[in-house]
């Protein structure tokens, strides 16, 4: 897909982590043109490997949105009037918040359209998520402790089937990852599968980062005897 232009957005709920959100993006992106013309020395035939994003920031309204740390995010789009979406990354936040008026209409619109390829959650992204309805049926990481802690709550939304042992996981348009570093495992699978091999691998080097592979995962122990079925 690497000569396709990627429309990407990134869902700014209030008070999302910024490390959720930055990792991710900051990772994908690196895999661009733009990127790599910026990263001194490197070919002009591997820079024109390098893929093509626009990304879109997504509120309620185009009023700053302020994550859990730093300067707050101007919104690009807001939920009722956004742009063609390939993708959408959602980060984490409180996992027992309310998703924003308008939030759950966005995402049910979203998810069917034919031109829309993925949702990337990101920790308690997919939790929050799950309110819309949109991960009913499947299989999905997310936060473990969080889970954990609403399992033994008797709260958490069972129409998901939740993943314990996995740092990620792909299962159909849902692409999801664990807790707030998983993220950063999910977004190079994400390159893997969708940019030029060449750049994959030198964007390693560049961030000098080794992902982790779904399994084994290693924080599994958090949810050992933890129900969440």
């Amino acid at each position: 897909m690497s000569s396709q232009t990627l429309h990407i957005g990134v869902l700014l709920l209030p008070s999302y982590v910024l490390l959720d959100a930055v990792g991710p993006t900051e990772y994908i992106n690196s895999h661009t043109q733009e990127a790599l013309k910026d990263g001194g020395g490197i070919p002009e035939e591997i820079i024109a490997k390098g893929a093509t994003i626009v990304w879109h920031y997504i509120s309620s309204d185009l009023n700053p949105v302020q994550p859990s740390i730093g300067s707050p995010q101007i919104p690009t789009a807001t939920y009722r009037d956004y742009p063609e979406l390939h993708y959408l990354i959602v980060a984490g936040g409180d996992p027992t918040a309310i998703l924003p008026e308008g939030c759950t209409a966005f995402l049910q619109d979203l998810i069917v359209k034919d031109t829309f390829k993925g949702l990337l959650t990101v920790c308690t992204g997919s939790i929050l998520v799950a309110q819309s309805g949109i991960l009913d049926g499947f299989s999905v990481c997310s936060d473990k402790y969080a889970l954990r802690t609403l399992a033994l709550a008797g709260t958490l939304d069972k129409k998901v089937k939740w993943i314990g042992d996995k740092r990620w996981n792909v299962d159909g348009k849902v692409w999801s990852s664990a807790g707030v570093t998983a993220g950063l495992d999910l977004a190079a699978e994400f390159a893997r599968v969708h940019f030029d091999p060449v750049v994959v691998e030198l964007v390693k080097d560049l961030a000098e980062y080794q992902p982790s592979p779904a399994q084994p995962d290693p924080f599994a122990r958090i949810l050992d005897g933890v129900n969440l079925f």
